[in-house]
């Protein structure tokens, strides 16, 4: 990609951001009114990666930053054993996301744009796509062909509702799986 090409791709996407209600906005929106501005298909496998990470810095660069560790133990410990037990569970389970994203370090994205989450196999991965405005976790075989790693037609790829459906089952199937394993051995 040209570098004027790619400063203007960065400059319009960041002035949709800069002025865009952010509780409404998705990445394929940001896309798509770019692409409408430019008068380019953002969507391509050439440009697609590059929205994506510019939307991604300019989400980080917006965080709101972590306040200062208060010095008195006391007071902070009081503050904890005052709190919520779910509150309490909601922030482990931030933390335990913040560790995990260190441990993996930077993103990955496929030949697509779409972001890996995790390598199953060789062949096998788990991939966050944005498709017609819809988040869908996907966990597809992929293959070669010139150079490039495609998805096959082995898969499945689920909205976010049929996730969170799979996931809260997830302790079913484990007991599944190690009930089934007892009969085995």
């Amino acid at each position: 990609m040209e570098p004027e090409t790619r400063n203007r791709i960065e400059k319009t996407v960041l002035e949709i951001l800069n002025s865009a209600d952010m509780d409404n906005m998705t990445e394929f929106k940001v896309r798509k009114m770019a692409s409408d501005k430019l008068g380019i298909n953002l969507s391509a496998p050439e440009y697609k990666p590059f929205v994506r990470q510019v939307v991604e810095a300019f989400l980080q660069s917006t965080e709101e930053p972590e306040p200062e560790p208060e010095p008195d133990r006391k007071k902070a410990n009081n503050e904890v054993a005052e709190r919520e037990p779910k509150e309490q569970e909601e922030e482990e389970e931030e933390e335990v996301e913040e560790d995990r994203g260190k441990s993996i370090g930077v993103k990955e994205y496929d030949d697509d744009g779409d972001l890996i989450i995790c390598r199953l196999s060789d062949k096998r991965k788990v991939t966050i796509q944005d498709f017609r405005g819809k988040t869908l976790v996907s966990i597809r075989e992929f293959y070669r062909k010139d150079g490039k790693e495609l998805p096959s037609s082995k898969g499945i790829s689920l909205t976010a509702e049929q996730w969170a459906a799979f996931k809260k089952n997830v302790p079913a199937i484990e007991d599944s799986i190690l009930k089934m394993e007892s009969r085995l051995m």
